[in-house]
């Protein structure tokens, strides 16, 4: 008798302990001549299962199936090995037990130490359980002898053991663990029925049930078909495991390499002096392993990464490559921060921090509405234009609060180099990124909103035109994949809701405004700026130079007073100024112990502010002729514009002064040769007029004036020099006026109706087409107001001079 240990199975339990298959060379024992008894005692097995003609120890260690042993031992030594069909059963009763088992004779027992029996069971038979007669003091059952069936017209049996016999081998090559002895074992196995009952009491099964069907099969011929089928199936799930085992060989080969170079590069390091900068790279590793950003960042960082590792610390390229790594993982790419889609959250803050500019709180509104609505959309390039001081920038800022969004701002007035854009190529000694990518680095999100700060006053040069490179980001088409010199990657700007501001929009590049949707914001009325300063401007200085509410109250009068004589400007930015002068100055009172005022009077205003920086714009000299009021737009909004005409004897020369620009100075040419062709308007004779010199002056000379707009106050202020005779009072007018006498359109006309306002001008001369603009005007801002529409001059002149 020869033994295989661990022959398929590692150690399988039965009744706790191990069992270890041995084959049994000897033959298979004929039984047939054998008065086998009907009643036999069974022996309830757990994890095993035991075959014909196949020989297992067993240590058993239960009461019941130690006395079962002994007493059967002592006399037939015969007993029936069923297994129980649940392995966790401590004392399993009669329904617990398998149908089919086998009949078994004990050959030997070894007394174990603890108390335990170790008794090797020699199998010879199938036997079915009939009737359990009784379960005390083991279980006896009627049982029924089953014979193995195999007819001589089976003539496939041997193909079918050969390719059980071939899947056995396969098993054992594929195993790692097997001894090679297992394999000779196998080869020389003879006989149909044993070869199939011990490879089926050895092979390894998921399922226990799956062997207990080898054995209630009753044809040989079925049970080795079916033998046949798990042992392929054990074959691919074994494949597969070899598979994953020369995977995680290969990969823990490949660990134990790194492994074993890391530590040879870091005994180098230590000798160099070099365990700082494995640390640093260390640490960047790990920051990028929980770094959310695109595919292909990921891939330039690792190969970068690499090469860096690579690199001497002290050669020059190291830091320059260290710096742009930073940069990849310092940068926020696919990280948000959640937009808050609360309308009216959003509406009550933006009236918190700003008077009026209703048309640009709507189009907010509408670009929140739809994100809300649709989940996602490219961000609107917004540019909102108009005189210093009304508040452009700071509107912004409110948008990024009521939003819930990081805020950037990037000046770009002066700015002349494009790679102030789109940043340098990394390879330069100091190089770095654009301001875009650095905003945005700064903001720590993907997803901010950045502030482009005077775009109108963007400049070139020879080296690049800046505005040609802002092309891109504002281009809601393109910005999806804006390429930064420096990071030579591409990076969504999609997100990104850009505002620009703008004093005079029409010194942006063309293609660049034809890209943004123009907002403007005009100028404050009188009314507003009062409004502004009492609840805005007013309790923010106050706040500021750490002043209570009960400590400094100015009235509506005194409001009045700064806003008309120590500011002029279509915003409110003078007036911030001069409200923080008061606030100071109010401060320094209290801080000294000094008694003070707390609304403080007219004279005490003037105290603190000084003498008057301005006038106000009132008309003046429309009682004598020559003189007509014009309105025209600044930068800082609208004003109001004197020009004042005077006639000399001489030969019909034209002066201009008051720092008059070229279009200026043609508009008053082309007035005195209009007048000359149709002198009879103004009642002259063309050569009479030849004889007189004439002068046009704008007062404040100092300041550059230019545009066309004055044109047809210059023809009026001739026209009433030439008649002697003043214009209609309380009028002003603006007009462009071609050769043929023909009114043309202008901009500005929201600011030039303010102007008039403050100036307490009531009739104001316009173009017809100019109608419109002023129908788009707020009805408090042309209240009180008349306007006038023409066509040509000739109805300009009737109107202020021949109409009375």
């Amino acid at each position: 008798m020869n033994s295989i240990d661990d022959f398929f199975l590692p150690a399988a339990m039965a009744d706790e302990v191990s069992i270890f298959p041995i084959i049994n060379m000897d033959g298979n024992p004929d039984i047939s001549q054998v008065e086998l008894p009907t009643d036999l005692p069974l022996l309830a097995l757990r994890n095993a299962i035991l075959f014909p003609h196949t020989l297992i120890p067993i240590t058993v260690g239960r009461e019941k199936s130690v006395k079962v042993i002994r007493d059967v031992f002592e006399t037939t030594k015969l007993l029936g090995a069923v297994t129980q069909l649940d392995p966790d059963l401590d004392d399993p009763k009669s329904k617990d037990l398998f149908r089919y088992g086998c009949l078994a004779k004990i050959l030997k027992i070894i007394e174990m130490p603890d108390g335990g029996l170790t008794a090797i069971l020699h199998g010879y038979t199938r036997i079915e359980i009939l009737q359990v007669v009784s379960e005390q003091p083991y279980f006896k059952a009627k049982v029924r002898y089953i014979k193995d069936k195999l007819t001589d017209s089976d003539s496939d049996m041997a193909a079918i053991t050969g390719a059980i016999k071939d899947s056995a081998l396969q098993i054992l090559r594929l195993s790692p663990n097997m001894p090679q002895e297992a394999a000779f074992a196998i080869k020389n196995l003879e006989g149909v029925e044993f070869l199939i009952n011990f490879i089926a009491s050895n092979v390894e099964m998921e399922q226990l049930d799956e062997k207990l069907a080898l054995l209630a099969e009753g044809n040989l011929k079925e049970r080795g078909l079916k033998l046949l089928s798990l042992l392929n199936q054990q074959i691919e799930i074994l494949k597969l495991k070899d598979d994953i085992r020369q995977k995680v060989r290969k990969e823990i080969d490949q660990q134990q390499r790194e492994y074993y170079l890391n530590n040879q590069l870091k005994t180098i390091q230590d000798e160099l002096g070099l365990t700082g900068t494995g640390q640093e790279l260390e640490e960047l590793r790990k920051r990028a392993k929980s770094k959310n950003w695109p595919k292909e960042v990921k891939e330039t960082f690792e190969k970068d990464m690499t090469k860096l590792e690579r690199t001497n610390p002290h050669a020059p390229d190291y830091s320059i490559q260290l710096n742009y790594l930073q940069y990849l993982i310092d940068l926020p790419w696919n990280d948000v921060t959640k937009d808050k889609l609360n309308l009216k959250r959003v509406r009550k803050v933006l009236n918190e921090d700003h008077y009026g500019l209703e048309q640009v709180k709507e189009r907010i509104l509408e670009y929140i509405s739809v994100l809300k609505l649709k989940g996602d959309m490219k961000s609107p390039i917004v540019c909102l234009y108009g005189p210093p001081g009304v508040g452009k920038t700071s509107l912004g800022r409110s948008i990024a609060r009521a939003l819930g969004r990081n805020l950037g701002r990037i000046s770009l007035g002066g700015l002349h180099d494009e790679a102030e854009i789109r940043g340098h190529r990394k390879t330069y000694i100091g190089a770095m990124p654009g301001r875009i990518i650095q905003t945005i680095k700064k903001c720590k999100s993907s997803n901010p909103l950045i502030i482009l700060d005077e775009i109108d006053k963007v400049g070139n040069d020879f080296r690049g035109d800046p505005a040609s490179a802002l092309l891109e980001v504002l281009d809601p088409e393109q910005n999806v994949s804006f390429h930064d010199n420096y990071l030579d990657l591409d990076y969504d700007l999609s997100k990104v809701l850009f505002i620009t501001t703008a004093n005079n929009i029409g010194t942006i590049h063309s293609a660049l405004r034809d890209r943004m949707e123009l907002i403007p914001i005009s100028g404050y009325l009188a009314i507003e700026k009062q409004h502004i300063a009492q609840d805005y401007l007013l309790p923010k200085q106050m706040e500021a130079h750490g002043l209570q509410p009960e400590q400094l109250k100015l009235s509506k009068q005194n409001i009045q007073l700064i806003i008309n004589e120590y500011t002029r400007e279509s915003g409110v930015r003078m007036l911030d100024k001069q409200l923080a002068k008061i606030a100071r100055n109010t401060a320094k009172k209290i801080a000294f112990g000094e008694h003070y005022n707390i609304t403080p009077n007219e004279q005490e205003l003037r105290k603190i502010l000084g003498l008057p920086l301005h006038k106000p714009d009132n008309l003046e000299g429309n009682d004598v002729p020559g003189v007509v009021t014009g309105l025209a737009w600044t930068e800082n909004g609208g004003e109001v514009l004197f020009v004042e005409s005077s006639l000399s004897q001489g030969k019909g020369v034209l002066t201009s002064t008051g720092n008059l620009g070229d279009v200026m100075k043609e508009s008053a040419v082309i007035a005195q040769q209009y007048l000359k062709a149709h002198a009879k308007i103004i009642n002259q004779e063309p050569a009479e007029m030849a004889k007189w010199d004439v002068h046009i002056h704008v007062p404040e000379g100092a300041i550059p004036k230019d545009g066309p707009s004055a044109g047809i106050a210059i023809v009026c202020a001739m026209a009433s020099s030439f008649m002697q005779k003043p214009v209609r009072k309380k009028v002003a007018m603006t007009g462009e006026m071609t050769l043929r006498g023909k009114i043309l359109p202008v901009g500005g006309i929201k600011e030039k109706i303010l102007a008039a306002k403050r100036a307490g001008i009531k009739n104001i001369v316009l173009s017809a087409e100019n109608q419109r603009d002023v129908e788009e005007v707020k009805p408090e801002y042309v209240k009180g107001l008349h306007f006038t529409y023409v066509k040509n001059i000739k109805e300009v002149l009737e109107f202020v001079l021949l109409g009375g």
